[in-house]
């Protein structure tokens, strides 16, 4: 793990070196640090056969490997590489002679036997076939008997375990793409042993593709009891058996620099492997972040949103029209505003419009041309002056693409804000513990506060979870009735309310880290108008109308406190116990401690069916026995540098969010001397999971279980 690569340049140098059939590119051949950390694909030149031509092949995936190539590449990227068609292993596929064929795809008996068939029926001339991850042993075996009887064995070029089975959303932010039912298969009593076996497994498979993919062997830390200590267990004894019994293995080169001597433990990072049952309230909580808006209401998944535009602005009555964006870090604008809050963002809109305004009018100015689409077919321009124009226009035609597409987002973001008062329900969530039973229930009764009942469901869980107030059997029937009349879904509830005091006991709750400002509430909570004033005319450049200053108007305009979630609480009090609070720190003074490469720190744990249900645990959830090495105090009191932080049962985008600006905030904070530790934090799960997703998808179902 290196400052310079992110997770994603590191995927994308391996994925590019599969589209090279295995041949390092060029710019491997003296490390991929050039690659810069903005997730830029370097330019390499592909290999080339014998008379010098690009070696064009078809590429075959299965669902993983799709979403794991077209989380980081495009289709043009693809054709740069040389793969004229992509193809999914399940689809109809015709025979292609004299094309190699690249797979790319999970080592299960399924996809071998449809590769097995793919050679006898000679689809394609030689297949480079790459697994997503390790193939077991007696599955290659059955494979290579199937090959030996068809006599297909000369058709097969390569044979490589790739270890690549995660999906890169951001430079830092990954998932194991596990679908959205993890938590409840977890937590569930009617979930089979076998699929609970397979889960942990498939978390443990992930977790050590994400280390062989950085180049490092990290120290793990998890809490005792549950998914996290099964799997920080089972991945402890993957990697030390893999370092042990692999005469050059997947970590030789970086092993060289971490050995004994050359390197101390604290330069390797931590993984931090938690439950989602630590804080369930990032799972539910209403956003203000630009990502986490996006994820929440837009329901992004694998970068790509869908939006209704206006067919024409000017007459609304024509109806609307979808359109698919893809949000990545190529991206400028996302990648400087996602993690910024929603009023800064229609700001820099606003910013971003003005300049592309006065670079296109400085173009046209030196031409003599009255705008950039008159000056395409003007031949008066002098020829100096149209050569450098015609320079600028690809750049500025794609500025402006994206500055149109990021306005058709904000608008449809404000729709919904306005529609569902989520500036409101953002508001009182950031001050939920002061809410008292009487205010929740007006709320939730007080139809001027928002009508849709899901975001009702999901502050009245977030106060239930939070608040110091005792609520009684007739509290919760009142609250109950006033959810059903909503309409709500109250099964939600029912899983909750068992739930609550061991979720309470590992929720940590954070005074800001800056005092709030203090300023007459009318002002803090301004309106939008003041920025919608400045955006409208722009917008209407933009061909977004005037109907923006009818929707931003009446939104409020207020930046978030910067104040700590749970999961950056643990995280803090193991990468910075020197200035963790005392709070945090008491919490995972307890945390098992494993070094895959040290001779201690490391147990044996039996199958998850063995140990579920023992002890005080989620109701159905893996806990009981407690392998693994307590830490000493040397061990829980030394400081990391850059973590992975795992959880287990479905990530949050507020999460990702919190623990960037506490790497950034901290990182600044040490200043620039030659003691500061620039920090860095990857975020991972499961899978990303919007609010609707996993209260009535996953709670619900647990409930109705627990009902």
């Amino acid at each position: 793990m290196t400052s310079q690569q992110s997770l994603r340049d590191r995927q994308v140098a391996s994925i590019e070196k599969i589209l090279n059939l295995n041949h390092l590119a060029p710019e491997d051949t003296s490390t991929h640090d050039a690659t810069t950390s903005n997730g830029l694909i370097p330019q390499a030149t592909p290999i080339l056969n014998s008379d010098g031509d690009p070696i064009w092949k078809v590429l075959v995936f299965d669902d993983l490997g799709r979403d794991v190539i077209s989380s980081v590449l495009r289709v043009n990227d693809l054709r740069s590489w040389g793969v004229t068609i992509h193809l999914n292993i399940n689809s109809q596929r015709h025979q292609i002679p004299d094309v190699p064929v690249l797979y790319l795809v999970e080592p299960t008996e399924g996809n071998l036997k449809i590769i097995a068939s793919d050679l006898s029926r000679n689809l394609y001339s030689d297949a480079y076939i790459n697994f997503l991850y390790s193939i077991s042993r007696p599955t290659i075996e059955e494979f290579a008997s199937q090959v030996a009887a068809a006599g297909t064995s000369e058709n097969i070029a390569q044979v490589y375990d790739q270890y690549l089975n995660f999906v890169v959303a951001e430079p830092d932010l990954f998932t194991l793409a596990m679908g959205r039912e993890t938590y409840w298969a977890l937590n569930s009593a009617n979930t089979p042993d076998e699929q609970l076996d397979e889960l942990v497994d498939r978390t443990v498979t992930g977790l050590f593709s994400v280390s062989v993919t950085l180049g490092t062997i990290p120290i793990i830390r998890c809490p005792k009891g549950g998914p996290a200590e099964m799997i920080a267990t089972k991945l402890d004894r993957k990697l030390r058996d893999h370092i042990l019994n692999s005469k050059d293995n997947l970590f030789s080169a970086s092993s060289q620099r971490q050995a004994a001597g050359h390197a101390t433990v604290s330069s390797r990072p931590v993984l931090i492997i938690v439950d989602r049952s630590v804080d369930l309230v990032p799972m539910l909580s209403h956003s203000w972040t630009y990502q986490s808006l996006v994820h929440d209401v837009l329901k992004m998944r694998l970068n790509r949103i869908t939006v209704e535009t206006p067919i024409d602005e000017a007459n609304p009555g024509k109806g609307s029209t979808k359109k698919a964006y893809d949000l990545n870090s190529n991206d400028f604008f996302w990648s400087r505003n996602a993690g910024v809050p929603f009023p800064q963002v229609a700001e820099d809109i606003d910013t971003e419009l003005t300049k592309y305004k006065e670079d296109a009018a400085d173009i046209t100015r030196k031409t003599g041309a009255s705008s950039l689409e008159d000056l395409q077919n003007d031949t008066s321009a002098s020829a100096q002056h149209l050569k450098a124009a015609i320079t600028l226009l690809p750049a500025l035609r794609e500025r402006k693409a994206t500055l149109d597409m990021h306005m058709n987002i904000a608008t449809s973001l404000l729709k919904s804000i306005k529609d569902r008062q989520l500036d409101n329900y953002y508001q009182l969530e950031e001050t939920i513990t002061k809410q008292s039973k009487a205010q929740v229930l007006e709320l939730l009764n007080d139809e001027s506060k928002g009508t849709n009942p899901l975001d009702k469901l999901r502050l009245f869980i977030i106060w239930f979870l939070s608040t110091e107030v005792e609520v009684s059997r007739a509290d919760m029937t009142r609250f109950e009735e006033a959810l059903t009349r909503l309409g709500a879904d109250i099964a939600p509830i029912q899983y909750v309310k068992r739930v609550r005091e061991l979720t309470r006991m590992t929720m940590m709750t954070s005074a800001p880290t800056q005092p709030a400002q203090q300023s007459a509430s009318n002002e803090i909570f301004r309106g939008f108008s003041s920025i919608g004033n400045r955006l409208t005319d722009r917008f209407k450049d933009g061909a977004l109308g005037a109907n923006f200053e009818n929707l931003i108007s009446g939104v409020k305009n207020f930046l978030p406190e910067n104040k700590d979630l749970t999961i950056t609480k643990i995280t803090e009090s193991i990468m910075d116990p020197a200035s963790a609070s005392s709070s945090a720190i008491a919490k995972t003074e307890n945390y098992l401690y494993f070094d895959p490469r040290s001779a201690n720190a490391r147990g044996t744990m039996p199958a998850a069916s063995q140990v579920r249900q023992q002890g005080n645990s989620m109701p159905g959830a893996l806990s009981g026995l407690t392998p693994g090495t307590q830490a000493s105090f040397g061990q829980r009191r030394q400081g990391f540098g850059e973590a992975i932080v795992f959880t287990v049962g479905g990530g949050s985008m507020d999460e990702y969010g919190n623990l960037q600006d506490w790497a950034k905030r901290t990182s600044a904070a040490s200043g620039g001397g030659t003691t500061s530790m620039k920090r860095r934090i990857v975020y991972g799960s499961t899978e990303l999971v919007n609010a609707e997703d996993f209260v009535m998808g996953e709670l619900a179902r647990l409930g109705r279980e627990s009902g």
